[in-house]
């Protein structure tokens, strides 16, 4: 009998068991660097989110998944690049910085655990760990009479807090979520944490932080949202 009938059938497994490995693999590969996988284990309050051991438990409070989170954003996930970012904080200050993302997450970091709630009614509970406004603020010198200090990100995005609120509530701009390095479409590499405050005043992919002494109205806040964004206080004003 002819070789090539004989050992047809081997042949065409073999072709078919190498499609799907191919397959495998490729799904595999998608998985990894799309930051979304995540694998519960139970009953440890972790799990994995991409290469990264997520943290579902902190001071005895239940975390929201970071899968499960809603997000928004004006114009989609912002792409930045860690080696070439540099965080700028100006305006009324001493000494203007430019800080990179090392610079950054070498500062003593603070863990808060902190509701995000949003104006559409949604909310999720989060780990944030990061560095304090006001420690960059301190280095770079606020000088007097400052009042506000806007923040503003890769997208074209901003809004402003006062500086009061700043320092006397610790707010903190995150580098961590749920013990996990901030992913792109949660604003790596930092999202501000403004806790008592409604999201929209949660900047992410920030860039900038400029310092001012008169009241500023950022993106939602001059479109008719409040800009003292209180949570369950006034949406609008």
């Amino acid at each position: 009998m002819n070789s090539y009938f004989m050992y047809q059938p081997q042949f065409l497994f073999g072709v078919i068991a190498m499609k799907m490995i191919s397959v495998f693999i490729i799904l595999c590969f998608f998985m990894s660097i799309s930051g979304c996988t995540s694998y519960y284990q139970d009953g440890d309050g972790v799990s994995l989110y991409g290469d990264e051991v997520e943290t579902l438990e902190y001071q005895g409070v239940e975390l929201t998944p970071i899968s499960e989170q809603r997000n928004n954003a004006i114009k989609g996930t912002q792409r930045i690049i860690e080696d070439t970012y540099l965080l700028k904080v100006d305006g009324i200050v001493d000494e203007p910085l430019d800080l990179t993302y090392e610079q950054i997450t070498s500062y003593p970091n603070v863990s808060k655990l902190i509701d995000l709630n949003c104006v559409e009614g949604w909310d999720f509970t989060g780990k944030w760990t990061g560095v304090p406004v006001s420690t960059l603020l301190n280095e770079a010198g606020v000088q007097e009479g400052a009042t506000t200090v806007i923040f503003y990100s890769a997208d074209g995005y901003s809004t402003s807090l006062n500086l009061d609120y700043l320092i006397e509530n610790d707010i903190i701009l995150a580098y961590r979520l749920n013990a996990v390095t901030l992913p792109q479409d949660r604003g790596f590499p930092l999202q501000l944490v403004a806790e008592s405050k409604y999201g929209y005043k949660w900047a992410k992919w920030i860039t900038g932080i400029e310092v001012i002494n008169e009241p500023y109205e950022g993106y939602w806040e001059s479109r008719g949202y409040s800009n003292n964004a209180d949570f369950g206080g006034p949406r609008s004003g």
